[in-house]
């Protein structure tokens, strides 16, 4: 097992040679090349502002993942969908919904500030072009004044490449916000062919939601479009 310092070149290491945790290199950028590579191999980065001074990419090989068709939607949620309590919208605010992920308090914790300007930064560049993706969660709100508004109350964010969502993070300031976020994503990428959401790990949040484990092998050849492996 091995960590790996990464340097200005761009590549990533052998993923099977990393830390049991999935941790395999450190350094290097958050260019747009860099992360549109690690992407493409599995690879995503985390970085602490409180702990470390470059950033840590991990690749684990017991990868966690939603196929968009074998999204689990709970009565519950199709009851709060029925209502039409709240609007969602695609694309339509990236920087809100990352500016709200960065302010999730227990992921602040958790992480030490993982989501800073640096990481921001590089992200609303992906998503300029055309690279990364949010959705987002709106409560309309008093109409008394004539004037339709809404606000921003949920939502997630993430890359979009090789025809699959790698969620990076999701908030919620009402219940069930960021539920409804990546139910609509997951309806949203089966319309339209998507292969899977990479969730990075297991969370309770996500295994509700149908969440399942696979290998990193796997994982790659679905990323690849290896005819021989089998979605679900």
């Amino acid at each position: 097992m091995a960590v790996y310092q990464l340097d200005d070149e761009l590549w990533f290491p052998d993923p099977h040679l990393g830390e049991e945790d999935g941790l395999v290199a450190v350094g290097g950028d958050l260019s747009v090349n860099r992360l549109l590579l690690a992407y493409s191999n599995g690879f995503f980065p985390w970085f602490s502002f409180r702990h470390w001074k470059e950033p840590h990419w991990y690749c684990p090989l017991d990868r966690y993942v939603i196929f968009p068709k074998e999204i689990h939607i709970s009565h519950s949620m199709r009851q709060l969908m029925r209502q039409n309590k709240y609007i969602v919208t695609f694309n339509q605010c990236f920087e809100g919904v990352i500016r709200g992920c960065s302010s999730v308090d227990d992921r602040n914790q958790e992480y030490g500030a993982w989501l800073g300007s640096d990481m921001i930064k590089a992200y609303t560049e992906l998503h300029r072009l055309g690279y990364a993706a949010s959705v987002e969660v709106w409560e309309p709100q008093d109409m008394s004044s004539g004037k339709r508004s809404a606000k921003l109350v949920g939502g997630l964010y993430g890359v979009a490449v090789r025809n699959a969502f790698f969620g990076e993070s999701m908030f919620s300031l009402v219940p069930n916000a960021s539920k409804l976020a990546l139910i609509y994503l997951a309806k949203t990428l089966d319309g339209m062919g998507g292969l899977f959401i990479d969730c990075q790990f297991e969370t309770p949040h996500l295994k509700s939601m149908g969440g399942k484990h696979i290998s990193y092998d796997k994982y790659m050849g679905i990323l690849n479009g290896e005819k021989d492996v089998e979605l679900g």
